[in-house]
């Protein structure tokens, strides 16, 4: 290793410092014995609009905690190059996220086994997802308390439209779950939210800041990782730059990659690991050919159901320069009221069709009508659903623009390029129809807004979902995990064909979960990190929902309306 000057020598470098960075700094630092080194491009998270759940669509949008990525045009959204929001800041994404919080179900996991991820199927991850809770309604089965991250409700469903939602679920055949993140997630019910005491808990509020008391726990902010330094086929250590300096961090254990969907596999590829040919085209020595780097991207879209409402009880009528000052003086004061939740309390989960085992439809109920950005209002009162269908088959890419370690990489998704996609906004979008429609929402309906009654057929559908859908910023899979030829890592994140060097975050997802993949991302943390430390907690044996006659039924029962 001669050819490396080292300015420092550690055990494990973390990269990234995000939704499974910080997790990886927390438990990799716990008993005292290893020198850990995090390193974070993006800063500390005391912005006000951080840490008020409220405000989360302000630093979304800032440069100072986004990275400011956007997608190649994509053809199946007419062309458009989306927003690809992901976090800047300690904390990652979970800084700058909508705070939901939802594990997926049974089935996701089950996929993952049968793709190649040994040991993570539901039983596996369960545990995990656990040990990283403090749910606010208690521990059973499924849930626990005490963990690093604070899960609650918000305001506990105070506005009625968020109870009608849950009725109208119920009236449309669909059944209501107790918890979504328990035994079933199929039906409607409350959603939970990563809050604590009204302030938004991000695994840099969890995990990094608590841990950052700790002597072997080093943190260092704007600092840009270039490349994973290579001995042959081992990883060494990690090169940086930091105010002007390159600087050189040996790692004496393990360099663990935790830089997001979109720069892990940008490191890996900048290191000479990934595919050859396009290594090559970037003058980039070749360390490990290794084809999938990049490669099974995917993502969840969103389309917003927005109706008018009879009555002036919506978000609404708080969007007046009045009424966000009382809901920030009143968040200031005690941490409480509309600043102290995202709004989404209450969610659904059904089946497109008949012949789906588990769900693959997700709503998130808003008693407003509203850019999920913050950028457009309807006039007047409204309510909408936030409408996914979340089991994409459409893959796309992650590939480097240059070998400039500073430079964006092009990011492709080809979204809606399988028909089945497609297929399931339309069946979608008139399921959603059918539900508005139920008793539960006779008092306030007073008209589609969007996508209004001229959006009928399927390719009138087709059509306003290629100009109206939006990203979910769920991106995950460009470095899958499992065991098949285009697999990046193994069932314990080691890359294959690298000594250690693994890869910890979303990038790892062989196929995304029905649902925001925040608290996935935490659970592939806590996991990966006893991978690491060479330890595992036992698996679960619960019961888990499965409508007996999924075959042959898309819902339960017939609707009652």
């Amino acid at each position: 290793m001669a050819e490396f000057k080292f300015d420092q020598s550690v055990d494990y470098i973390i990269v990234g410092a995000g939704s499974a960075g910080s997790v990886l700094a927390s438990r990799l630092t716990e008993d005292g014995k290893d020198q850990v080194l995090v390193l974070e491009f993006g800063g500390k998270d005391n912005s006000i609009f951080i840490q008020m759940p409220t405000a989360f669509s302000i630093p979304m949008n800032k440069p100072k905690y986004d990275w400011q990525f956007y997608t190649e045009p994509e053809p199946g959204l007419k062309g458009r190059k989306l927003h690809q929001a992901r976090g800047k800041v300690i904390g990652g994404s979970s800084s700058i996220n909508g705070m939901a919080f939802v594990r997926g179900c049974a089935g996701d996991y089950q996929q993952w086994q049968d793709m190649g991820a040994e040991g993570w199927d539901y039983q596996h991850v369960l545990p995990y997802f656990k040990r990283a809770e403090d749910c606010l309604y208690g521990a059973d089965e499924y849930r626990s308390a005490g963990g690093p991250v604070g899960v609650c409700n918000g305001n506990n469903m105070q506005n009625e439209l968020y109870r009608a939602f849950i009725e109208a679920g119920k009236q449309a055949g669909y059944g209501e779950s107790k918890d979504y993140n328990g035994f079933r997630q199929e039906g409607f019910s409350r959603m939970d939210m990563s809050v604590r005491d009204g302030v938004r808990c991000s695994t840099a509020n969890a995990y990094l800041k608590p841990a950052m008391a700790r002597p072997n726990l080093q943190v260092q902010t704007h600092a840009l990782t270039t490349r994973v330094l290579m001995h042959g086929k081992k990883a060494v250590g990690v090169e940086y730059q930091y105010k002007g300096r390159t600087l050189q961090v040996q790692a004496k254990k393990e360099v663990i990659l935790s830089a997001s969907a979109f720069n892990s596999p940008k490191l890996l590829m900048l290191s000479g690991i990934g595919p050859a040919e396009h290594l090559k085209e970037h003058g980039i020595e070749v360390v490990h050919d290794l084809p999938g780097v990049g490669q099974n991207l995917h993502d969840h879209l969103e389309v917003w159901v927005q109706h008018h409402c009879k009555q002036r009880i919506t978000l609404n009528g708080w969007l007046n320069p009045f009424g966000q000052a009382w809901i920030g003086a009143r968040w200031l004061l005690f941490k409480s009221g509309l600043g102290a939740t995202n709004h989404f309390e209450s969610n659904g989960y059904i089946r497109s069709r008949a012949g789906l085992e588990y769900p693959d439809i997700q709503y998130h109920f808003l008693p407003g009508a509203i850019a999920y950005d913050g950028s457009s209002a309807a006039k007047g009162h409204g309510y909408q659903v936030h409408l996914g269908a979340n089991k994409p088959i459409s893959r796309g890419w992650v590939r480097l623009a240059s070998n400039d370690p500073a430079a964006a990489p092009k990011i492709f998704f080809n979204y809606l390029s399988e028909e089945e996609d497609k297929q399931c906004y339309r069946s979608a979008l008139r399921l959603t129809r059918e539900i508005f429609e139920q008793p539960a929402f006779d008092p306030y309906r007073a008209g589609e807004l969007s996508p209004g009654d001229d959006v009928q057929t399927d390719d009138e559908i087709d059509d306003w979902v290629a100009e109206t859908a939006a990203s979910a910023y769920h991106p995950c899979g460009s470095c899958k995990m499992g065991t098949d030829p285009m697999a990046v890592v193994d069932p314990e994140c080691r890359v294959h064909g690298v000594e250690n060097l693994r890869v910890v975050d979303s990038s790892i997802m062989p196929f995304v979960t029905n649902g925001n993949i925040n608290a996935p991302s935490i659970m592939i943390g806590e996991k990966g990190a006893d991978h690491i430390l060479g330890l595992s907690l036992p698996p679960a044996d619960v019961e888990v929902f499965s409508p007996a006659d999924w075959q042959t039924k898309q819902r339960e029962t017939e609707r009652s309306g």
